[in-house]
């Protein structure tokens, strides 16, 4: 009798209501997600260029990423140069900004909604207007460095100065949400470890590095560890900066993802460019472990 009432409630038209809102969700996700990587994973064991017989080729694609393109690893090494500026930078630049907005007080709100703006404006749009603001002959920058008695650089052109465009413009656009999030941890630390430390006379500089930073730790972990899996898998800067695919000149900002779009999209090569995603899919998970094990906290407060 209890299984026949559980039962009934299970199959109640409220509950199949629901049933019927959730399961196309979940059937699309599980086919448009797992499905695709499951594809993706497949097509990476064959040779299969648009035009061309699919053929099996086990790990050959994979080997030959490793082995003879020489183009991977200088994508590679600009991936790991950008990661390695922009996480960094990106996380301190944002925490010196939350830690500033946490004692305006009533003001912090309007301050948090102007850094905010760019996170949720188009990354492609904004990406066209630092296109024009980099423009060699009337940009804004170089107008601006043209008062100051500096020289017009060619921003976009120059292989030396391509990549630390993007960087700028990165560091720029993805300020506004790290800086949420630091302000969300920095609300959750108790004020009376501060007026504690106050009370022995410590400095800001002391409350910084002795209180803030190290209660901090799970925030910066986690600030860390998603931004560098974001800057792995960096495109659209380049993309749209640069003109497609994206390289730069002399492939000076020519990414992982830049390296297998051009695969799969310019050269039709979709078992080679799976084969690449699978190898970034592998360094991503490689160095996210790393950054838990370094970066992980024994102590909660």
């Amino acid at each position: 009798m209890e299984k026949v009432k559980k039962y009934k409630l299970i199959f109640s038209s409220k509950n199949m209501l629901i049933l019927t809102a959730i399961v196309p969700t979940v059937v699309f996700y599980i086919i448009f997600s797992y499905g695709a990587i499951i594809y993706a994973f497949y097509l990476s064991l064959h040779n299969w260029t648009l035009g061309e017989p699919i053929r099996f080729l086990k790990f050959a694609n994979y080997l030959k990423v490793l082995k003879d393109d020489s183009l991977f690893y200088k994508s590679l090494g600009n991936t790991f140069y950008y990661s390695i500026v922009v996480v960094p930078l990106g996380a301190v630049l944002a925490l010196l900004l939350a830690v500033g907005i946490n004692g305006l007080g009533k003001l912090a709100p309007i301050f948090r909604v102007i850094y905010f703006i760019p996170v949720v404006s188009s990354l492609v749009a904004i990406s066209v207007v630092w296109r024009w603001l980099y423009q060699p002959e009337f940009g804004l920058i170089n107008e601006i460095g043209g008062v100051l008695g500096g020289p017009k650089l060619m921003w976009l052109q120059d292989p030396h100065l391509a990549m630390l465009a993007v960087i700028i413009m990165a560091i720029w656009h993805g300020v506004g949400y790290t800086m949420v999030i630091f302000l969300a941890g920095l609300q959750g630390i108790p004020q009376t470890f501060y007026e504690a430390a106050m009370i022995d006379g410590a400095s800001r500089w002391q409350l910084l590095k002795n209180i803030t930073i190290p209660l901090l730790m799970p925030t910066i972990t986690f600030v860390l560890v998603t931004g560098l899996i974001g800057s792995l898998q960096v495109f659209t800067e380049m993309y749209v900066l640069l003109g497609s695919p994206g390289s730069g000149p002399l492939h000076a900002t020519r990414t992982i993802v830049v390296h297998l779009y051009e695969r799969a999209f310019s050269y039709f090569q979709l078992g080679y460019a799976s084969a690449t995603a699978f190898i970034l899919f592998g360094v991503i998970l490689i160095f996210t472990v790393i950054q838990l094990k370094l970066l992980r906290t024994k102590w909660e407060y």
